[in-house]
């Protein structure tokens, strides 16, 4: 077989495909052998046709277009495997030459990762990031449970801080007209909490029951929505109820009405140890992004735009699926944004994309260059491990399809391609 490369751009090669006689002459028996259970020929038992009577019996297109899937199948990943090419779409291919069953000439062109540069990722200095846990956060939870504990009363008088207020309101925009999502009815707030907007809070204090107040508040230049970004809005609000929040004390039986605890002191502990494993969770998480942020910044890589595309498509459906728990539409969303959806995924999500796709290129890489694998046995414990979590048959039964599966030892090489990059680091 002769192979000639050549590039087309930065991520796409065509292959020139050249085979030999001799070897397609084996690929000619390979396909009658294939074919021959379904010819019946006189005098022979089914499967036990001699090669050159399959071949007479057969119809002559249908033996060409078997051996032309065969060898043009067989030949292009020969040939991938030789110049170690990754392939992320299937080829287009264009037969050059065919002279039953002596002569094959094709191109095949396709879509290809380009070459990995990686820097010396053994010497890179990256920085742990801390997991402390200060007494203002013990302290921020414990508060937290007294607010849920809280007793709310209603009261006939007019707002102040620490109130909880429920309310209608409405957004309007310079032209009065209706603002997507700057609105909600029986909205619960909380003044003093600042989860709204910068002072639409401050608004509301001095206001009763029944009352409504229109003012004006301009949003943040880094607000979340893009298209309210340093917008004056227009809001009016009904405050339909006013309640007194009462949160108990923080003493020894508020701690023994929040868990198995005797004391305050006893409460904090549980609280500061629990607070530690999620704070030491996440800094292991945020070290290791750190890590692939450092190796992503000096490889160089040329991305097939497929994967990136790919990419995008995967975050816009979990954006979908996140406006969904917030009881919003992915048009009404994009409304509010001020873009068609193609304008949002070009804006906000292609990045995000490219560097996602590029730090699963450069976990691979790493993996292929550490020589690590993962063994059946190691696969057979994940999934142990997961069955024990999901009793539910059908959901078992997932884990048992061979695609899963795949992406479970994806999963796996992943947590251990990171653990070498950590040990590496952590060495220096």
């Amino acid at each position: 077989m002769q192979v000639k490369q050549t590039p087309v751009n930065d991520t796409r090669v065509r292959l020139t495909i050249i085979d030999t006689p001799e070897h397609l002459d084996k690929l000619k028996q390979h396909v009658l052998k294939k074919l021959a259970p379904k010819v019946k020929v006189q005098g022979f038992r089914e499967g036990h046709v001699p090669l050159e009577l399959v071949e007479k019996n057969i119809n002559p297109d249908a033996l060409q277009t078997e051996f032309l899937d065969e060898a043009v199948s067989h030949l292009y990943n020969d040939a991938l495997n030789d110049l170690k090419l990754r392939p992320v779409s299937n080829p287009e291919v264009t037969l050059n030459k065919f002279v039953p069953f002596s002569t094959l000439e094709f191109d095949a062109e396709i879509e290809v990762v380009g070459e990995i540069t990686l820097p010396d990722y053994g010497k890179l200095k990256v920085e742990r990031p801390t997991a402390e846990v200060t007494a203002k956060d013990i302290s921020d939870v414990v508060n937290d449970l007294r607010t849920r504990a809280a007793v709310k009363s209603p009261v006939d008088r007019a707002a102040k801080d620490g109130d909880e207020l429920v309310i209608d309101f409405t957004g309007t925009d310079s032209e009065g007209k209706n603002i997507s999502g700057a609105d909600g009815t029986d909205y619960p707030l909380t003044l003093g909490s600042d989860t709204f907007i910068p002072g639409f809070e401050a608004e509301l204090i001095g206001l009763k029951p029944g009352d409504t107040k229109t003012f004006t508040i301009k949003f943040p230049k880094d607000y979340g929505v893009q298209a309210l970004q340093s917008k004056d809005v227009t809001f009016t609000v009904t405050v339909k109820q006013v309640q007194e929040i009462t949160r108990p004390k923080a003493d020894d039986d508020f701690a023994a009405k929040a868990g198995p605890f005797k004391t305050l002191a006893e409460l904090k502990a549980d609280i500061k140890k629990q607070l530690t494993i999620e704070r030491r969770a996440q800094a292991e998480r945020d070290y290791e992004n750190a890590i692939i942020a450092a190796i992503a910044e000096k490889t160089k890589v040329a991305i097939p735009k497929v994967l990136v595309d790919e990419q995008v498509e995967r975050i816009w459906s979990d954006v979908q699926r996140n406006l969904v728990y917030r009881g919003m539409t992915a048009k009404e969303f994009l409304a509010a944004e001020g873009m068609t959806e193609q304008e949002y995924k070009d804006s906000q999500l292609t990045t995000e994309a490219m560097q996602r796709v590029k730090g699963g290129l450069i976990l691979s890489e790493i993996a292929e260059r550490e020589q690590l694998t993962v063994n059946q046995q190691e696969l057979d414990a994940r999934l142990a491990e997961y069955k024990a979590q999901y009793q539910d048959p059908q959901m078992q039964a997932e884990l048992d399809k061979p695609e899963n599966q795949r992406d479970i030892v994806a999963r796996i090489l992943t947590e251990k391609t990171l653990a070498r990059l950590v040990s590496l680091i952590d060495k220096k």
